[in-house]
């Protein structure tokens, strides 16, 4: 508890008053929060995991949450020391880039604003933050490419479309691909960042069938992306899913790309599980209470999903979005 609320408390003791802000009235101070995201329009999974946030911390539910976007570690740093500034109780990040954070961190602590990463990890000393909650994406990219190599095709010749450089997202589910691809000679044909964009992707794939390079799998690092590189297939006549000539794998599992694999569009989707509210918020009430913390880092449960084996309930139960 940060000392201007040990202070309310004193003077709600020495007027006599119970409610935790000193005045007359039984509601407790309101938890102050910065949450510090990356854009909600990025895509289906950021636009949930938005949207969970802001369904949970609410005034009706004990919090006082301002919300800022930033594309950039830059862009985010500043409105995290503007947040310092403001004394809140708590500082929620899921970080644009994994490096770089230290000194913020550091002003943080000292300011006594306890910091919570969400989403992804970053590279600081773990004694700056109190806890995470994340996706395990090097785990992502591990179970992709397991399944990749299971389909034991007579060759890989891979359109690799990665996300934004930097991201821990990219970096895991990049590092599992060009691990393996190094270890058995699978041909990686392209390999450019797509920036999480469908419009990109679909450049991307478009200037490798105008090269008439040849290629069987494509494995982009988020359904936008693989969903923009359908389009190019499809322009240039070249089937694409289960049994068809391109094997198209994308990562996320929105509803709508779930579906395309139901239909058998798309060959595997890897979860990323955005519902991180529930998590963040039992952090902090028990960082409230001054209870110790079983896990610095909660990871979030994930699975892929092959179009042979993907049911309805599947769908219904997975896919984020409408």
């Amino acid at each position: 508890m940060k000392k201007r609320r040990i202070f309310s408390l004193i003077a709600a003791s020495v007027l006599g008053c119970t409610c935790m802000t000193g005045c007359g009235g039984d509601k407790k101070e309101l938890i102050k929060v910065g949450i510090i995201n990356n854009d909600p329009n990025e895509s289906g999974y950021r636009t949930a995991n938005d949207k969970d946030l802001k369904a949970a911390f609410t005034k009706e539910n004990g919090y006082d949450a301002q919300f800022s976007y930033g594309k950039t570690n830059d862009e985010q740093m500043q409105y995290a020391q503007k947040y310092i500034q403001d004394d809140v109780d708590y500082l929620l990040l899921s970080a644009a880039g994994t490096a770089g954070w230290d000194g913020v961190l550091q002003d943080a602590k000292k300011a006594g604003v306890k910091v919570i990463l969400f989403d992804r990890v970053i590279d600081a000393d773990e004694s700056l933050y109190e806890a995470s909650v994340v996706s395990d994406m090097e785990k992502e990219g591990e179970t992709a490419v397991e399944w990749l190599k299971a389909q034991n095709l007579s060759e890989y010749n891979i359109i690799h479309i990665q996300g934004e450089m930097g991201t821990a997202a990219q970096i895991g589910r990049s590092g599992a691909l060009d691990k393996t691809a190094s270890e058995l000679g699978w041909n990686i044909v392209s390999q450019q960042s797509g920036s999480w964009s469908a419009e990109n992707a679909q450049q991307i794939v478009q200037a490798v069938i105008d090269s008439s390079k040849p290629f069987n799998v494509i494995y982009a690092e988020n359904d936008d992306m693989a969903k923009g590189a359908v389009t190019a297939l499809d322009k240039s006549n070249i089937s694409h899913g289960v049994g068809k000539d391109v094997i198209v794998m994308g990562f996320d599992c929105n509803k709508w790309a779930l579906k395309e694999l139901k239909e058998g569009n798309w060959n595997y989707d890897g979860q990323c599980n955005p519902f991180q509210s529930s998590y963040l918020i039992d952090i902090i009430q028990k960082l409230e209470k001054g209870e110790k913390l079983a896990e610095k880092t909660i990871i979030m449960e994930e699975k892929g999903f092959d179009a042979a084996t993907i049911t309805q309930e599947d769908v219904d139960q997975y896919g984020i979005g409408e």
